[in-house]
């Protein structure tokens, strides 16, 4: 009976002992570039929307020069290769219009002209003596030349994050643990068999509330694009973040841009989204028409149609 008694207060003893400031200790929860007793912010539905709302909202028009650093692959295949970055001119004006310049590194001639003023773009490659012309959208097939996938639209959607569409909804969750202190906005939309699926997921930084990833799905929820944003800052009072990180996992290819310097809403005049016309003998290959048609014609994205300009 005495040994009964020992044992419980012994017992007793060791748990008010681990109860004790003594022998427990606190775990700190670190966060990505923080303190770790940074307070999180909170948001409902209506607070996330109303940031992508206002925001998308804010820039007529964009200046910027970035350090660009492409590369091909993607992690499905288990290898991505970086190429030697170059510097790059973007001019951006609302709706639609864009235009980037990207140059080649040390010599900084021209590696590629690229424009958009809505529907169409066209893709000049001075290297390759080639001007590529279709659709401004992916391609429903990716084609095996990587460069031919690249779009205006792609740098678009990356560079301005827009809110859901009229046919769209969208819930919240919050992905708070140990590495991780997001608010994660689904975008859905309607799909056949009266199901909703995700074609979007905005991460939004708990730490600021500022956006720090953009992903996008196909229907059969594979990823299209995931895009990391970094760095924040505001210019002229509008955010913009200093890094855009773009992954295209279909189309192999994927673009770091660093931002070196960025002009918002300042003065575009309209020469700035003219392509010059190449010069004679570029080959001309027309994305979507087949071999021996007229250029301008439309068929399958898969297909496409050359010929060269001559005076």
């Amino acid at each position: 009976m005495e040994l009964r008694r020992v044992a419980a207060t012994v017992a007793l003893s060791c748990s008010a002992l681990v109860l004790t400031s003594c022998l427990a200790r606190q775990r700190a929860i670190p966060r990505i570039k923080s303190a770790a007793t940074q307070k999180l912010l909170t948001a409902d539905k209506e607070a996330l929307l109303h940031i992508l709302q206002s925001e998308s909202q804010l820039v007529e028009s964009l200046s910027a020069t970035v350090d660009m650093v492409p590369s091909l692959g993607s992690a499905n295949k288990g290898k991505i290769t970086e190429y030697k970055d170059f510097i790059a001119y973007i001019r951006y004006r609302r709706p639609m219009d864009i235009r980037i310049i990207g140059l080649l590194p040390v010599v900084r001639t021209t590696a590629f002209d690229m424009v958009a003023n809505g529907a169409d773009f066209r893709l000049y490659l001075p290297t390759r003596n080639r001007l590529i012309e279709g659709r401004n959208e992916p391609p429903a097939k990716p084609s095996a030349n990587k460069i031919e996938n690249m779009r205006p639209s792609v740098f678009l959607d990356a560079l301005f994050i827009a809110p859901p569409a009229a046919n769209q909804t969208a819930f919240p969750v919050d992905f708070t643990d140990e590495d991780n202190a997001v608010y994660i906005l689904n975008i859905l939309e309607a799909a056949p068999g009266g199901q909703e699926r995700i074609v979007r997921e905005i991460w939004f930084d708990r730490l600021n509330l500022h956006i720090r990833r953009q992903m996008s799905f196909d229907e059969n929820g594979e990823i299209l694009s995931d895009v990391r944003y970094n760095g924040w800052k505001t210019h002229n009072g509008v955010p913009f973040p200093n890094v855009i990180d773009i992954n295209r996992p279909q189309d192999e290819y994927g673009v770091v841009m660093t931002v070196q310097k960025v002009e918002i809403n300042k003065p575009i005049t309209d020469d700035q989204f003219v392509m010059q016309k190449p010069p004679d003998g570029t080959e001309i290959q027309v994305l979507g028409s087949k071999p021996g048609e007229a250029a301008q014609a439309t068929t399958p994205a898969d297909s496409s149609a050359s010929r060269k300009i001559n005076d």
